[in-house]
Protein backbone atom coordinates (compact mmCIF):
# COMPACT_ATOMS: atom_id res chain seq x y z
CA UNK A 1 0.00 0.00 0.00
CA UNK A 2 1.48 3.34 -1.09
CA UNK A 3 2.11 5.87 1.65
CA UNK A 4 -0.01 8.99 1.42
CA UNK A 5 1.88 12.22 0.82
CA UNK A 6 2.17 14.46 3.86
CA UNK A 7 3.18 18.05 4.48
CA UNK A 8 4.13 19.93 7.62
CA UNK A 9 1.89 22.89 8.36
CA UNK A 10 2.25 25.64 10.96
CA UNK A 11 -0.83 25.83 13.17
CA UNK A 12 -0.28 29.57 13.69
CA UNK A 13 0.21 30.92 10.15
CA UNK A 14 -0.50 27.85 7.91
CA UNK A 15 3.02 27.92 6.43
CA UNK A 16 3.78 24.63 4.65
CA UNK A 17 7.10 22.82 4.75
CA UNK A 18 8.16 19.47 3.26
CA UNK A 19 9.82 18.46 6.55
CA UNK A 20 9.42 19.15 10.24
CA UNK A 21 11.07 22.27 11.68
CA UNK A 22 11.40 23.43 15.24
CA UNK A 23 10.71 27.05 14.33
CA UNK A 24 8.26 28.16 11.67
CA UNK A 25 10.07 30.19 8.97
CA UNK A 26 6.86 32.06 8.21
CA UNK A 27 5.90 33.51 11.62
CA UNK A 28 8.84 32.53 13.81
CA UNK A 29 6.75 30.53 16.31
CA UNK A 30 8.33 27.54 18.02
CA UNK A 31 6.76 24.08 18.22
CA UNK A 32 3.82 24.85 15.92
CA UNK A 33 4.80 22.65 12.93
CA UNK A 34 2.54 19.59 12.67
CA UNK A 35 2.29 16.81 10.12
CA UNK A 36 -0.82 16.65 7.94
CA UNK A 37 -1.93 14.60 5.00
CA UNK A 38 -1.47 16.46 1.73
CA UNK A 39 -4.63 17.52 -0.05
CA UNK A 40 -5.36 15.66 -3.25
CA UNK A 41 -5.25 17.85 -6.36
CA UNK A 42 -8.62 18.61 -7.87
CA UNK A 43 -9.32 19.07 -11.56
CA UNK A 44 -6.30 19.24 -13.85
CA UNK A 45 -5.29 17.08 -16.78
CA UNK A 46 -6.44 13.80 -15.25
CA UNK A 47 -9.63 15.12 -13.61
CA UNK A 48 -13.23 14.90 -14.62
CA UNK A 49 -14.22 16.98 -17.59
CA UNK A 50 -16.02 20.17 -16.51
CA UNK A 51 -19.71 20.49 -17.26
CA UNK A 52 -20.91 22.73 -20.04
CA UNK A 53 -21.86 26.32 -19.38
CA UNK A 54 -19.99 29.35 -18.02
CA UNK A 55 -21.20 28.87 -14.42
CA UNK A 56 -20.11 25.24 -14.32
CA UNK A 57 -16.78 26.27 -15.81
CA UNK A 58 -16.30 28.82 -13.04
CA UNK A 59 -17.06 26.15 -10.46
CA UNK A 60 -14.57 23.74 -12.00
CA UNK A 61 -17.26 21.23 -12.97
CA UNK A 62 -18.73 20.83 -9.46
CA UNK A 63 -22.57 20.86 -9.49
CA UNK A 64 -24.31 23.30 -7.19
CA UNK A 65 -26.14 22.08 -4.10
CA UNK A 66 -29.88 22.49 -3.54
CA UNK A 67 -30.71 24.12 -0.16
CA UNK A 68 -33.85 23.11 1.76
CA UNK A 69 -35.98 25.28 4.01
CA UNK A 70 -35.80 24.39 7.68
CA UNK A 71 -39.56 23.84 7.91
CA UNK A 72 -39.28 21.17 5.22
CA UNK A 73 -36.51 19.28 7.02
CA UNK A 74 -37.71 16.19 8.88
CA UNK A 75 -36.33 15.81 12.42
CA UNK A 76 -37.26 12.34 13.72
CA UNK A 77 -36.90 11.73 17.43
CA UNK A 78 -34.09 9.26 18.14
CA UNK A 79 -34.45 7.03 21.23
CA UNK A 80 -31.48 7.36 23.58
CA UNK A 81 -29.50 4.52 25.07
CA UNK A 82 -29.77 4.54 28.87
CA UNK A 83 -26.41 3.90 30.49
CA UNK A 84 -27.82 2.48 33.71
CA UNK A 85 -26.26 5.32 35.74
CA UNK A 86 -28.67 8.17 36.36
CA UNK A 87 -25.85 10.65 36.97
CA UNK A 88 -24.31 9.91 33.56
CA UNK A 89 -27.67 10.09 31.80
CA UNK A 90 -28.38 13.46 33.42
CA UNK A 91 -25.11 14.94 32.15
CA UNK A 92 -25.60 13.50 28.66
CA UNK A 93 -29.11 14.94 28.48
CA UNK A 94 -31.00 11.66 28.78
CA UNK A 95 -28.55 9.01 27.56
CA UNK A 96 -26.29 8.20 24.62
CA UNK A 97 -27.51 9.20 21.17
CA UNK A 98 -26.91 6.58 18.45
CA UNK A 99 -24.25 7.76 16.05
CA UNK A 100 -22.90 10.40 18.43
CA UNK A 101 -19.23 10.97 19.28
CA UNK A 102 -18.47 11.68 22.95
CA UNK A 103 -15.08 12.76 24.29
CA UNK A 104 -14.36 11.95 27.94
CA UNK A 105 -11.34 13.62 29.55
CA UNK A 106 -9.83 13.47 33.00
CA UNK A 107 -6.60 13.22 34.94
CA UNK A 108 -4.73 9.89 35.03
CA UNK A 109 -6.14 7.55 37.66
CA UNK A 110 -9.30 9.60 38.20
CA UNK A 111 -11.56 6.68 37.19
CA UNK A 112 -12.42 7.18 33.51
CA UNK A 113 -11.95 3.54 32.57
CA UNK A 114 -13.79 2.39 35.68
CA UNK A 115 -16.75 4.61 34.83
CA UNK A 116 -16.90 3.38 31.23
CA UNK A 117 -16.56 -0.27 32.29
CA UNK A 118 -19.56 0.22 34.57
CA UNK A 119 -21.56 1.89 31.80
CA UNK A 120 -20.78 -0.88 29.30
CA UNK A 121 -21.70 -3.50 31.90
CA UNK A 122 -25.14 -1.96 32.38
CA UNK A 123 -25.66 -1.61 28.63
CA UNK A 124 -24.60 -5.19 27.95
CA UNK A 125 -26.91 -6.41 30.69
CA UNK A 126 -29.79 -4.51 29.07
CA UNK A 127 -29.22 -6.28 25.75
CA UNK A 128 -27.25 -3.52 24.00
CA UNK A 129 -24.37 -4.63 21.77
CA UNK A 130 -21.13 -3.12 23.09
CA UNK A 131 -17.42 -3.12 22.28
CA UNK A 132 -14.48 -2.00 24.42
CA UNK A 133 -11.30 -1.11 22.52
CA UNK A 134 -8.32 -0.84 24.87
CA UNK A 135 -5.11 0.67 23.59
CA UNK A 136 -3.49 1.26 26.98
CA UNK A 137 -4.26 -1.93 28.92
CA UNK A 138 -4.23 -5.60 28.04
CA UNK A 139 -7.38 -7.69 28.04
CA UNK A 140 -6.26 -9.34 31.30
CA UNK A 141 -5.96 -5.98 33.06
CA UNK A 142 -9.43 -4.94 31.95
CA UNK A 143 -10.81 -8.30 33.15
CA UNK A 144 -9.41 -7.68 36.64
CA UNK A 145 -11.27 -4.36 36.78
CA UNK A 146 -14.46 -5.98 35.50
CA UNK A 147 -14.25 -8.65 38.21
CA UNK A 148 -14.07 -5.93 40.85
CA UNK A 149 -17.08 -4.20 39.35
CA UNK A 150 -19.02 -7.45 39.20
CA UNK A 151 -18.68 -7.94 42.95
CA UNK A 152 -22.05 -7.51 44.72
CA UNK A 153 -22.53 -4.23 46.61
CA UNK A 154 -21.97 -4.24 50.34
CA UNK A 155 -24.95 -4.17 52.67
CA UNK A 156 -23.80 -0.97 54.37
CA UNK A 157 -23.53 0.80 51.01
CA UNK A 158 -27.07 -0.16 50.06
CA UNK A 159 -28.37 0.87 53.48
CA UNK A 160 -26.59 4.22 53.24
CA UNK A 161 -28.16 4.87 49.86
CA UNK A 162 -24.93 6.14 48.33
CA UNK A 163 -25.46 4.25 45.08
CA UNK A 164 -27.54 1.69 43.31
CA UNK A 165 -26.29 -1.17 41.18
CA UNK A 166 -28.31 -3.28 38.79
CA UNK A 167 -27.16 -6.87 39.48
CA UNK A 168 -27.87 -7.80 35.88
CA UNK A 169 -25.56 -5.01 34.69
CA UNK A 170 -22.86 -5.99 37.18
CA UNK A 171 -22.79 -9.59 36.03
CA UNK A 172 -22.69 -8.48 32.40
CA UNK A 173 -19.51 -6.46 33.01
CA UNK A 174 -17.60 -9.68 32.27
CA UNK A 175 -19.60 -10.25 29.07
CA UNK A 176 -18.46 -7.04 27.36
CA UNK A 177 -16.34 -7.94 24.29
CA UNK A 178 -12.89 -6.36 24.35
CA UNK A 179 -10.32 -5.67 21.64
CA UNK A 180 -6.79 -4.81 22.77
CA UNK A 181 -5.55 -3.06 19.64
CA UNK A 182 -3.94 0.23 18.61
CA UNK A 183 -4.05 -0.10 14.82
CA UNK A 184 -6.85 2.11 13.54
CA UNK A 185 -7.54 0.01 10.45
CA UNK A 186 -8.04 -3.12 12.57
CA UNK A 187 -10.32 -1.25 14.99
CA UNK A 188 -12.50 0.13 12.20
CA UNK A 189 -12.72 -3.31 10.52
CA UNK A 190 -13.83 -4.83 13.84
CA UNK A 191 -16.51 -2.17 14.32
CA UNK A 192 -17.83 -2.75 10.79
CA UNK A 193 -17.89 -6.50 11.39
CA UNK A 194 -19.53 -6.57 14.85
CA UNK A 195 -21.78 -3.51 14.37
CA UNK A 196 -21.97 -2.61 18.10
CA UNK A 197 -24.44 -0.03 19.32
CA UNK A 198 -21.96 1.49 21.79
CA UNK A 199 -18.18 1.49 21.37
CA UNK A 200 -15.51 2.83 23.76
CA UNK A 201 -12.04 3.78 22.50
CA UNK A 202 -9.61 3.94 25.43
CA UNK A 203 -7.82 6.07 24.50
CA UNK A 204 -7.80 8.11 21.29
CA UNK A 205 -4.15 9.10 21.86
CA UNK A 206 -3.03 5.46 21.59
CA UNK A 207 -4.67 4.79 18.21
CA UNK A 208 -2.27 4.77 15.25
CA UNK A 209 -2.98 5.36 11.57
CA UNK A 210 -0.26 3.63 9.50
CA UNK A 211 -0.80 6.07 6.63
CA UNK A 212 0.72 8.87 8.73
CA UNK A 213 4.33 9.08 9.81
CA UNK A 214 3.69 10.75 13.18
CA UNK A 215 3.85 8.84 16.45
CA UNK A 216 0.62 7.88 18.25
CA UNK A 217 -0.70 10.86 20.17
CA UNK A 218 0.73 13.48 17.81
CA UNK A 219 -1.49 16.22 16.48
CA UNK A 220 -1.82 14.73 13.01
CA UNK A 221 -2.51 11.23 14.32
CA UNK A 222 -5.16 12.31 16.83
CA UNK A 223 -6.96 14.46 14.28
CA UNK A 224 -6.97 11.74 11.61
CA UNK A 225 -8.01 9.00 14.05
CA UNK A 226 -10.90 11.08 15.43
CA UNK A 227 -12.05 12.02 11.92
CA UNK A 228 -12.17 8.43 10.70
CA UNK A 229 -13.88 7.19 13.85
CA UNK A 230 -16.49 9.94 13.48
CA UNK A 231 -17.18 8.83 9.91
CA UNK A 232 -17.70 5.23 11.04
CA UNK A 233 -19.90 6.28 13.97
CA UNK A 234 -22.18 8.39 11.78
CA UNK A 235 -22.36 5.81 9.01
CA UNK A 236 -23.17 2.82 11.25
CA UNK A 237 -25.08 4.70 14.01
CA UNK A 238 -22.58 3.61 16.67
CA UNK A 239 -22.49 5.72 19.83
CA UNK A 240 -18.72 6.11 20.27
CA UNK A 241 -16.98 7.31 23.43
CA UNK A 242 -13.40 8.51 23.06
CA UNK A 243 -11.22 8.68 26.16
CA UNK A 244 -8.80 11.61 26.00
CA UNK A 245 -5.73 12.54 28.00
CA UNK A 246 -5.37 15.91 29.70
CA UNK A 247 -2.39 18.26 29.96
CA UNK A 248 -0.74 19.56 33.13
CA UNK A 249 -3.09 22.55 33.01
CA UNK A 250 -6.13 20.23 33.03
CA UNK A 251 -7.23 20.86 29.43
CA UNK A 252 -7.74 18.10 26.90
CA UNK A 253 -4.57 17.10 25.10
CA UNK A 254 -4.32 17.11 21.32
CA UNK A 255 -5.52 19.61 18.75
CA UNK A 256 -8.36 21.95 19.59
CA UNK A 257 -10.18 20.69 16.51
CA UNK A 258 -10.78 17.44 18.41
CA UNK A 259 -13.22 19.19 20.77
CA UNK A 260 -15.00 20.85 17.82
CA UNK A 261 -15.27 17.53 16.01
CA UNK A 262 -17.13 15.57 18.69
CA UNK A 263 -20.77 16.03 19.73
CA UNK A 264 -20.21 16.04 23.48
CA UNK A 265 -17.19 16.84 25.67
CA UNK A 266 -17.28 15.45 29.22
CA UNK A 267 -14.85 16.30 32.01
CA UNK A 268 -14.34 13.83 34.86
CA UNK A 269 -12.97 15.90 37.74
CA UNK A 270 -11.80 15.24 41.26
CA UNK A 271 -8.69 14.53 43.28
CA UNK A 272 -7.12 11.11 43.41
CA UNK A 273 -6.64 11.40 47.17
CA UNK A 274 -10.37 12.02 47.71
CA UNK A 275 -13.31 9.77 47.05
CA UNK A 276 -15.70 12.16 45.31
CA UNK A 277 -15.74 12.63 41.54
CA UNK A 278 -17.74 15.06 39.43
CA UNK A 279 -18.82 14.57 35.81
CA UNK A 280 -19.53 17.75 33.83
CA UNK A 281 -20.28 18.57 30.20
CA UNK A 282 -18.43 21.49 28.63
CA UNK A 283 -20.11 20.86 25.26
CA UNK A 284 -23.28 18.94 24.46
CA UNK A 285 -25.15 19.10 21.17
CA UNK A 286 -27.97 16.94 22.54
CA UNK A 287 -28.54 18.48 25.96
CA UNK A 288 -27.60 21.10 28.53
CA UNK A 289 -24.07 21.88 29.66
CA UNK A 290 -25.26 22.94 33.13
CA UNK A 291 -25.73 19.46 34.57
CA UNK A 292 -23.26 17.60 36.79
CA UNK A 293 -23.11 14.08 38.19
CA UNK A 294 -21.51 13.17 41.54
CA UNK A 295 -19.82 9.81 42.15
CA UNK A 296 -17.84 8.24 44.96
CA UNK A 297 -14.93 5.88 44.47
CA UNK A 298 -15.37 2.73 46.53
CA UNK A 299 -13.74 -0.68 46.63
CA UNK A 300 -16.22 -2.01 44.06
CA UNK A 301 -15.71 0.95 41.72
CA UNK A 302 -17.59 4.16 41.17
CA UNK A 303 -21.05 4.44 42.72
CA UNK A 304 -23.58 7.20 42.32
CA UNK A 305 -24.09 9.65 45.15
CA UNK A 306 -27.85 9.96 44.89
CA UNK A 307 -28.12 12.71 47.53
CA UNK A 308 -24.77 14.52 47.73
CA UNK A 309 -26.16 17.32 49.89
CA UNK A 310 -26.93 14.86 52.69
CA UNK A 311 -23.37 13.58 52.61
CA UNK A 312 -21.76 17.02 52.67
CA UNK A 313 -24.06 18.50 55.32
CA UNK A 314 -23.64 15.45 57.53
CA UNK A 315 -19.86 15.83 57.39
CA UNK A 316 -19.89 19.61 57.94
CA UNK A 317 -18.20 20.84 61.12
CA UNK A 318 -19.78 23.64 63.15
CA UNK A 319 -16.60 25.52 63.93
CA UNK A 320 -14.96 28.85 63.24
CA UNK A 321 -14.19 29.19 59.55
CA UNK A 322 -16.84 26.72 58.34
CA UNK A 323 -20.08 27.54 56.49
CA UNK A 324 -22.35 25.67 54.09
CA UNK A 325 -22.74 26.98 50.56
CA UNK A 326 -26.09 26.53 48.79
CA UNK A 327 -24.68 25.99 45.30
CA UNK A 328 -26.25 24.98 42.01
CA UNK A 329 -24.89 22.15 39.88
CA UNK A 330 -26.83 22.71 36.70
CA UNK A 331 -30.49 22.43 37.59
CA UNK A 332 -29.83 20.61 40.88
CA UNK A 333 -29.14 22.40 44.19
CA UNK A 334 -26.14 21.14 46.13
CA UNK A 335 -25.03 21.92 49.68
CA UNK A 336 -21.24 21.88 50.17
CA UNK A 337 -19.02 22.95 53.04
CA UNK A 338 -16.59 25.83 52.59
CA UNK A 339 -13.73 26.07 55.12
CA UNK A 340 -11.21 28.86 55.67
CA UNK A 341 -8.09 29.27 57.76
CA UNK A 342 -6.48 32.65 58.51
CA UNK A 343 -3.11 32.74 60.25
CA UNK A 344 -0.36 35.36 60.73
CA UNK A 345 2.19 35.28 57.93
CA UNK A 346 5.93 35.88 57.88
CA UNK A 347 5.97 36.17 54.09
CA UNK A 348 5.62 39.28 51.95
CA UNK A 349 3.24 39.06 50.24
CA UNK A 350 1.24 36.56 52.32
CA UNK A 351 0.00 33.35 50.77
CA UNK A 352 -3.43 32.93 49.16
CA UNK A 353 -4.17 29.24 48.72
CA UNK A 354 -7.56 28.00 47.54
CA UNK A 355 -8.97 24.67 46.45
CA UNK A 356 -12.30 24.41 44.66
CA UNK A 357 -12.72 28.12 43.88
CA UNK A 358 -11.04 30.57 41.54
CA UNK A 359 -7.94 32.26 42.97
CA UNK A 360 -8.88 35.61 41.40
CA UNK A 361 -12.33 35.38 42.96
CA UNK A 362 -10.76 34.87 46.37
CA UNK A 363 -8.60 37.98 45.88
CA UNK A 364 -11.73 39.98 45.00
CA UNK A 365 -13.60 38.82 48.12
CA UNK A 366 -10.61 39.63 50.37
CA UNK A 367 -10.37 43.12 48.88
CA UNK A 368 -14.08 43.78 49.53
CA UNK A 369 -13.74 42.47 53.09
CA UNK A 370 -10.88 44.87 53.75
CA UNK A 371 -12.52 47.90 52.16
CA UNK A 372 -16.19 47.58 53.17
CA UNK A 373 -16.16 45.27 56.21
CA UNK A 374 -13.07 46.51 58.04
CA UNK A 375 -11.42 43.07 57.94
CA UNK A 376 -7.88 43.31 56.57
CA UNK A 377 -5.86 40.18 55.81
CA UNK A 378 -2.81 41.94 54.40
CA UNK A 379 -0.52 40.39 57.03
CA UNK A 380 -2.18 36.96 57.19
CA UNK A 381 -2.10 33.81 55.11
CA UNK A 382 -5.55 32.81 53.85
CA UNK A 383 -6.46 29.24 52.97
CA UNK A 384 -9.90 28.38 51.52
CA UNK A 385 -11.09 24.89 50.68
CA UNK A 386 -14.34 23.47 49.28
CA UNK A 387 -14.65 20.15 51.10
CA UNK A 388 -15.01 16.94 49.12
CA UNK A 389 -13.10 17.97 46.03
CA UNK A 390 -16.09 19.86 44.60
CA UNK A 391 -15.52 22.96 42.49
CA UNK A 392 -17.70 26.04 43.14
CA UNK A 393 -17.10 28.25 40.11
CA UNK A 394 -20.31 30.28 40.32
CA UNK A 395 -20.56 33.86 41.68
CA UNK A 396 -22.98 32.64 44.34
CA UNK A 397 -20.01 31.24 46.28
CA UNK A 398 -18.67 34.73 47.09
CA UNK A 399 -20.67 35.17 50.28
CA UNK A 400 -19.69 31.73 51.60
CA UNK A 401 -16.01 32.53 51.09
CA UNK A 402 -16.41 35.92 52.79
CA UNK A 403 -18.23 34.49 55.81
CA UNK A 404 -15.76 31.62 56.18
CA UNK A 405 -12.75 33.95 56.04
CA UNK A 406 -14.32 36.45 58.47
CA UNK A 407 -15.27 33.67 60.87
CA UNK A 408 -11.75 32.21 60.79
CA UNK A 409 -10.10 35.63 61.20
CA UNK A 410 -12.23 36.59 64.22
CA UNK A 411 -12.36 33.12 65.77
CA UNK A 412 -16.16 33.20 65.91
CA UNK A 413 -18.41 30.24 65.16
CA UNK A 414 -21.00 31.28 62.53
CA UNK A 415 -24.47 31.37 64.07
CA UNK A 416 -23.30 31.22 67.68
CA UNK A 417 -25.32 28.91 69.90
CA UNK A 418 -28.46 29.13 67.73
CA UNK A 419 -28.86 25.70 66.21
CA UNK A 420 -25.73 24.40 67.91
CA UNK A 421 -25.69 21.20 65.85
CA UNK A 422 -26.32 22.84 62.48
CA UNK A 423 -23.93 24.97 60.42
CA UNK A 424 -24.83 28.28 58.80
CA UNK A 425 -25.93 28.17 55.17
CA UNK A 426 -25.49 31.04 52.73
CA UNK A 427 -25.26 32.05 49.08
CA UNK A 428 -24.90 35.29 47.15
CA UNK A 429 -22.60 37.35 44.96
CA UNK A 430 -20.46 40.05 46.56
CA UNK A 431 -20.23 43.33 44.64
CA UNK A 432 -17.21 45.60 44.55
CA UNK A 433 -19.09 48.28 46.48
CA UNK A 434 -19.92 45.90 49.33
CA UNK A 435 -23.48 45.05 48.30
CA UNK A 436 -24.94 41.57 47.95
CA UNK A 437 -26.36 40.64 44.57
CA UNK A 438 -28.93 37.99 43.86
CA UNK A 439 -28.10 34.78 42.02
CA UNK A 440 -30.19 32.37 40.02
CA UNK A 441 -32.53 29.73 41.48
CA UNK A 442 -32.68 31.33 44.93
CA UNK A 443 -35.93 29.51 45.77
CA UNK A 444 -34.44 26.12 44.99
CA UNK A 445 -31.35 26.87 47.08
CA UNK A 446 -33.52 27.88 50.05
CA UNK A 447 -35.68 24.78 49.66
CA UNK A 448 -32.62 22.52 49.66
CA UNK A 449 -31.30 24.19 52.82
CA UNK A 450 -34.66 23.84 54.62
CA UNK A 451 -34.77 20.19 53.60
CA UNK A 452 -31.85 19.56 55.97
CA UNK A 453 -33.10 21.83 58.74
CA UNK A 454 -31.01 24.90 57.84
CA UNK A 455 -33.60 27.61 58.41
CA UNK A 456 -31.68 30.86 58.84
CA UNK A 457 -29.98 31.13 55.45
CA UNK A 458 -27.82 34.22 54.83
CA UNK A 459 -28.94 35.40 51.38
CA UNK A 460 -29.16 38.67 49.37
CA UNK A 461 -32.94 38.58 49.69
CA UNK A 462 -32.58 39.17 53.45
CA UNK A 463 -29.38 41.22 53.70
CA UNK A 464 -28.51 44.05 51.35
CA UNK A 465 -24.80 44.46 52.14
CA UNK A 466 -21.88 42.30 53.15
CA UNK A 467 -21.61 44.15 56.46
CA UNK A 468 -25.23 43.23 57.33
CA UNK A 469 -24.56 39.60 56.43
CA UNK A 470 -21.54 39.53 58.73
CA UNK A 471 -23.55 40.95 61.62
CA UNK A 472 -26.25 38.34 61.13
CA UNK A 473 -23.88 35.37 60.77
CA UNK A 474 -21.19 36.23 63.33
CA UNK A 475 -22.26 37.10 66.90
CA UNK A 476 -20.14 39.33 69.09
CA UNK A 477 -18.88 36.59 71.40
CA UNK A 478 -15.78 34.74 70.19
CA UNK A 479 -14.83 31.15 70.92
Amino acid sequence: MARAATVHVCTACAHESPRWLGQCPGCGAWGTITEERANRPTGGRGGTAPAAGPSAKARGGVPAGVPTRLRDVSAPSVPRLRTGLGEVDRVLGGGLVPGSLVLLGGSPGIGKSTLLNTVLGHLEGAGTRTLYVSGEESAAQVRLRAERLAAPPKAEDVAAGIGSHDPRGLEAALDVPILAETDLATVIATIEELRPEVCVIDSVQTMHDPDLTGAPGSVGQVREVAGRLMEVAKRLDVATVLVGHVTKEGSLAGPRVLEHLVDCVLQFEGERERTYRTLRASKNRFGSTNEAGVFEMRGVGLVEVLDPSARFVGEATKAAGSVVLCAMEGSRPLLVEVQALVSPSELVPPRRVCNGIDRNRLALVLAVLGRHAGLSTSTHDVFVNVVGGVRADEPGADLAVALAVASAARGIVPGGDAGADLPVACFGEVGLTGELRGVGHADRRLAEARKFGLRDVIAPERHATLREALRAALPKRST
